[in-house]
Formats: C-alpha cells, sequence, structure tokens
C-alpha cells in the first residue's frame, strides 16, 4: 500500500499543488484501491477529495497533523511507504518520499515572512536528509538542491510538471487587445520590472492583464499601487480555468519574467493555448519552454519592453512561436511523470 499525504487537499492551489492534484489523480488511476489518500479534515476541494477516496485522520490541521496525526496513524497501520508531493512531510516519519519544488524560500527570502522561511530553514534540510528519496521538478531545482544541501545526486530524481489537457486554443472575435501576465504576486515573480517595461510602450491602446493571488506571505502595497495608478492596468485576481483559457487564447502574447522558478507551468498553459511567451532566460524556464519562447532579462526593464515590442511588431515570429510552443508542451505528460514515480518506488529498497 502507498500512502500519499494530501494535506494539498487543504490549500489554496498554485503550482506546487497543482503538481500534487495532478499526480495524485495519475496515481489514483493506476494504483486503484492499492493506494490511499490522507487527509486533515479541513479540506477546501471536496469534489477532488471524493474523486481520489480522501480519508480524513485525526483532529488537528496545518503542520500540526503532519507531524503529530499523520505519523501516529502511518504507524498504526504498518508503516506504509509515504509520499509527499508539496513540499513537507513528517519530520520523525522515516519511510518517506519527499518533494521539494524549489529553494525560493533560500534564493529570494525578501519574499516570504521570517516565520515561514525560519520554519522551512529548519525544517526542509531534515526532511531530506531523513527522507528515502527526494523529487523535484526540473534538472535546475535539482542541482540547486544537491549544492545547496550537498545531497548525492543518485538520492534525487526530477519529475516534470505538466499541462492539464483542457487547456487549448479558445479563439473569439474579441476587440481586447492585451498582454497577459498569469502568477502569485509575490517578489520574486517581478511583475514590478513587468509593469516599469510596460509602461515605456509606445502603444497606449494595449492593456495589461495580470491574473493571479496576492501572496499573504510578501507585502505587494508597492505593487498595487503602481497597479491601480494605471488605467491600462487590470487585476483580475484568480480566475476559473475556462475563462484563464480564454485569456491565454486571446492576448497578444504572455510575459512571465519570474526572477526564480523551480519549474513554471504558466508558460506552458500559455504555450497549450496557442499564445506566444516571452520570459525569463534564468533558472528552470529555459529547460522548460525549450525554443518555444523569447526570451528576456528579468533584471533589465528595458529588455523586457525591447521583448515585447519585439512581438508586437513581428508576427512571423508570433507564428513560429506559436508552433513551436505547441510542439515543446509535448515533452511533459502527467501520466508519464506519474509513471517515473512508480517505477522509481519499485527501485527502491
Amino acid at each position: 500500500m502507498l500512502t500519499i499525504n494530501s494535506r494539498f487537499l487543504t490549500q489554496n492551489i498554485t503550482g506546487v499543488q497543482r503538481f500534487a492534484i495532478e499526480i495524485s489523480k495519475q496515481l489514483k488511476n493506476i494504483y486503484g484501491n492499492n493506494i490511499e489518500f490522507v487527509t486533515p479534515k479541513n479540506i477546501i476541494h471536496e469534489n477532488l477529495a471524493k474523486e481520489l477516496d480522501a480519508k480524513v485522520i485525526g483532529n488537528k490541521t496545518g503542520h500540526l497533523w503532519e507531524q503529530i496525526d499523520l505519523p501516529i496513524y502511518l504507524k498504526q497501520n504498518n508503516n506504509p511507504l509515504l509520499l509527499n508531493l508539496a513540499n513537507t512531510a513528517p519530520l520523525f516519519y522515516k519511510k518517506k518520499i519527499v518533494t521539494v519544488h524549489d529553494l525560493a524560500y533560500e534564493r529570494f527570502p525578501q519574499t516570504f515572512n521570517w516565520k515561514f522561511r525560519l520554519f522551512y530553514k529548519l525544517l526542509i534540510p531534515s526532511i531530506i536528509k531523513s527522507s528515502k528519496h527526494i523529487f523535484t521538478v526540473s534538472e535546475f531545482s535539482k542541482n540547486e538542491i544537491i549544492d545547496f544541501y550537498k545531497v548525492n545526486k543518485e538520492k534525487i530524481s526530477v519529475i516534470y510538471n505538466a499541462v492539464n489537457p483542457i487547456f487549448k486554443p479558445n479563439i473569439e472575435n474579441t476587440k481586447e487587445k492585451y498582454i497577459l501576465a498569469v502568477s502569485s504576486l509575490n517578489y520574486q515573480k517581478n511583475f514590478h520590472s513587468l509593469i516599469k517595461a510596460f509602461n515605456l510602450l509606445d502603444n497606449k491602446e494595449i492593456k495589461l492583464y495580470l491574473v493571479g493571488n496576492i501572496n499573504r506571505n510578501f507585502s505587494s502595497v508597492n505593487l498595487m499601487n503602481l497597479i491601480e495608478n494605471n488605467k491600462n492596468i487590470v487585476f483580475k485576481g484568480r480566475v476559473d480555468d475556462d475563462e484563464l483559457i480564454r485569456l491565454y487564447s486571446n492576448a497578444i502574447c504572455f510575459v512571465y519574467p519570474s526572477l526564480y522558478e523551480g519549474f513554471g507551468i504558466p508558460p506552458l498553459e500559455a504555450q497549450a493555448c496557442g499564445c506566444p511567451v516571452i520570459v525569463s532566460n534564468v533558472a528552470s524556464l529555459p529547460e522548460v519552454c525549450g525554443d518555444g519562447a523569447l526570451y528576456c532579462n528579468p533584471y533589465s526593464v528595458e529588455d523586457i519592453k525591447e521583448k515585447i515590442e519585439i512581438l508586437l511588431n513581428n508576427e512571423k515570429l508570433r507564428e513560429d512561436l506559436i508552433k513551436k510552443g505547441f510542439e515543446n508542451i509535448k515533452r511533459f505528460s502527467w501520466e508519464k511523470s506519474a509513471k517515473k514515480i512508480i517505477n522509481i518506488i519499485k527501485g527502491l529498497k
């Protein structure tokens, strides 16, 4: 029996939770009744919990559930292998695999409040040391973890994210002319530089649409002031997948000037919807986006502006990037990633 730490059912969906959700669906399809999903009681994704047949255990929530209720339950049920897909895991339970998505809390500490940073700085290295194996989501993140925590490269494997098949072109006859950016609004996502670059554009008829959550671990007051002071910048907040697909499909281009990414799902979603993509030339993004993107220097507002202008004025390049984007997303598959996890588990002693 394989047991999945399903605390992600109690959390809002970002890239980390998306990975956990999609991998869990695939593992459920493959394993059937030979897999168990256990969760705290404060579930917010009820339909998904039913789909996974998730079992509520314990009385606590959050980290206390993970560190106390979960290991007690496991020890009472013959110590099964525990797969953790969303960064954290019970520290003192040895028979486990942990997924560490990136080291943003180390590389960009200003993104997070001090309590979050301290907790991760104490927890993650100990979890890595006590786990039987480690998963991460890119070769970039693998090398980060190896270098920072001195992990044996044989102990860590790359399991890529992918794109949900529902993301496909949905072109509409619309008068909207907009550039699209999708992400949580925290420092490392670099929306502040994107907004500055947008303000330098000569074309004042185009709007900038921003989609995502405001990260409570990062003070976004200054960023929100930049947004609210420009009538051509529209902050849409969170949107459902249908609206997101529509926005991707009808945008002039998608811009993702992130300073640090363990993977980065939104550029792939944009590619899947036939939207030409501009991304940073740092971290995992060249690995993920391949030749299906136009690359910018995220530390140069001028370069971000120039790359946007290139796409605005070069229809052939836009068409080439759309075609290459469709080819690029074929490299990634949730089913393939889940099967890789299974093969690695089978090989563990």
